[in-house]
């Protein structure tokens, strides 16, 4: 479960040009519900997904995750938190393109994984899953954004996490590798994953495998 309550975030605090991005959001998101979060550019959307995921902490506000308190986990404790319970899905990827697809998919194993037939196994089975082990020796800078995008997806998916956390995930495909990513989403439900994805794509609008649709406009949940 991702439980939030009052929970604020203020960049630039006590400066003259603090912005408040987030103003006391309540949330409550059950295990293995897929939730979609909309809203235009700079409504907060990403700054939220942002501290659900431990990569910013908030002002002020509780944040409970698989029933740990994590708002203001130190930045080791919070590395280790996400290394085990959280996938990211980045809208620019994030991947490193002068690797190959199975080494990019096997980075969240390096600190956690010694036994290199255990990495093999994982990062085998996530790009199966994420139908990109075609591709697995080609370097990323050669894949099309689709291509890209399933391997972000495998690479999120290969430790197995509880949450998966998606950032404007069609924002760099175009039309039909968005309504493929769409499909893989039924694919983390069957798995029981809890989804949360931020977005402003009428694509995601009305989607039968969407639990939730939240609204958020200027840091504020409607």
């Amino acid at each position: 479960m991702i439980k939030i309550e009052h929970l604020n975030k203020i960049f630039n605090e006590n400066r003259s040009n603090a912005y408040v991005a987030l103003k006391d959001i309540n949330l409550h998101i059950k295990p293995a519900q897929t939730v979609v979060i909309k809203g235009v550019s700079g409504s907060g959307k990403s700054t939220l997904l942002s501290i659900i995921a431990t990569l910013i902490k908030p002002s002020s506000g509780s944040l409970m995750v698989d029933e740990q308190m994590i708002a203001k986990l130190p930045d080791t404790h919070a590395s280790h938190f996400r290394n085990v319970h959280i996938g990211f899905i980045f809208q620019a990827f994030n991947l490193f393109d002068e690797l190959s697809v199975k080494d990019n998919v096997a980075m969240p194993l390096i600190v956690s994984e010694n036994r290199q037939e255990r990495i093999d196994k994982k990062v085998l089975e996530a790009m199966e899953l994420a139908n990109i082990t075609h591709k697995k020796d080609q370097s990323v800078h050669n894949l099309s954004g689709g291509e890209k995008q399933r391997c972000a997806i495998a690479r999120a998916l290969v430790h197995n996490p509880h949450i998966i956390l998606c950032d404007e995930p069609t924002a760099n495909l175009d039309r039909e590798n968005s309504l493929k990513f769409i499909e893989i989403l039924k694919s983390f439900k069957a798995l029981g994953k809890t989804v949360v994805i931020a977005t402003h794509d009428p694509l995601f609008d009305n989607l039968e495998s969407v639990d939730r649709t939240i609204l958020i406009e200027d840091g504020k949940i409607r």
